[in-house]
């Protein structure tokens, strides 16, 4: 960047080269929604019958290892932990 001018400089810098994915096509944000509601009650539901039919404390401890295996891995592979990339510069 040191030895470009100023045309060469904007055309490196033009907006829809910028790797900020505004012009990637998404899929139906309605779908999504709905999709998250019925995999949200089909949840709650299992849930509900997973704790009912829970009878000693051994099938506790299962099920706690169980949310906490998932959480870790939820927290392991979300979109916020350091080196995720979500630190990019997007945009100007």
């Amino acid at each position: 960047m040191a030895n470009t001018d100023i045309t060469q400089r904007a055309q490196y810098e033009r907006s829809d080269l910028l790797a900020g994915g505004e012009g990637i096509r998404r899929g139906s944000e309605k779908g999504a929604a709905v999709y998250s509601v019925i995999a949200l009650v089909i949840g709650a539901a299992l849930a509900y019958g997973a704790l009912k039919t829970i009878d000693n404390w051994a099938q506790w401890v299962v099920l706690g290892v169980i949310v906490a295996f998932t959480v870790a891995v939820a927290v392991a592979i979300g979109p916020n932990r350091k080196g995720a990339g979500s630190q990019f510069k997007v945009g100007r």
